[in-house]
């Protein structure tokens, strides 16, 4: 299986990207980001792309691949509803069409969020954003679209962004995951369910954080 990651510099991405370079049925990991990975790997490819609003230039570049593993986003937190809107819904929406002419064969999968509101009237900003985002998605001609759902996650120790503000937290874990385990994922579990969901057809199109966790420890 050949797969596209986004997002790579930041926690998810890089975490899901560390998952599929270790997993036996990826052959070839695509990283599309603004700036060096900075690693290197045998089935790690890199594009180095500044305006994901604009494509064009490398556009040839994506056919072929299998799955998108959509990991690119930001918090609403401190920035306006017009920039949130852009950088969540036109970007992403950009990219997705972009890869869906390109690849329409590809199983894409978007990293959304625990409590994002698919009916798109809700009073919270973000989940009507990310609402919007996710069934747009599922509009679009690939093979399948998956939306991930997300609540905490646990970041995979060793890699570079584990070192990100989650580590202060991660004492939260075991208390969150006992007792309300599907709002507590780690990120390995995240990753692999994301692959397992690419290989595999799942009965549902909106996968969270119980289904994760089943995908992501073999018992989904």
């Amino acid at each position: 299986m050949k797969v596209i990651v986004t997002g790579t510099t930041g926690m998810v991405g890089e975490g899901v990207m560390h998952e599929c370079l270790l997993h036996p049925a990826v052959d070839e990991v695509l990283s599309i980001s603004r700036k060096p990975l900075g690693i290197s790997h045998p089935k790690l490819r890199e594009i180095i792309h500044g305006n994901f609003y604009d494509l064009s230039a490398i556009e040839d570049q994506l056919k072929g691949y299998d799955a998108c593993l959509f990991c690119l986003g930001i918090s609403s937190v401190g920035i306006s509803a017009d920039e949130y809107y852009k950088m969540t819904y036109t970007l992403t929406m950009h990219v997705a069409e972009t890869l869906s002419r390109q690849s329409p064969q590809m199983v894409f999968e978007y990293i959304s969020g625990a409590g994002t509101d698919s009916s798109e009237r809700g009073r919270s900003r973000w989940a009507r954003v990310k609402g919007k985002t996710e069934n747009d998605l599922m509009k679009l001609p690939f093979k399948k679209v998956y939306a991930v759902r997300p609540g905490f996650i646990k970041p995979t120790p060793g890699l570079k962004n584990a070192k990100s503000f989650y580590k202060y937290i991660n004492w939260m874990f075991p208390i969150g995951r006992a007792l309300y385990p599907k709002g507590f994922c780690t990120l390995q579990e995240l990753g692999l369910a994301m692959i397992h969901v690419a290989l595999e057809p799942y009965p549902k199109q909106v996968i969270d954080g119980k289904d994760i966790i089943e995908l992501g420890t073999g018992k989904g």
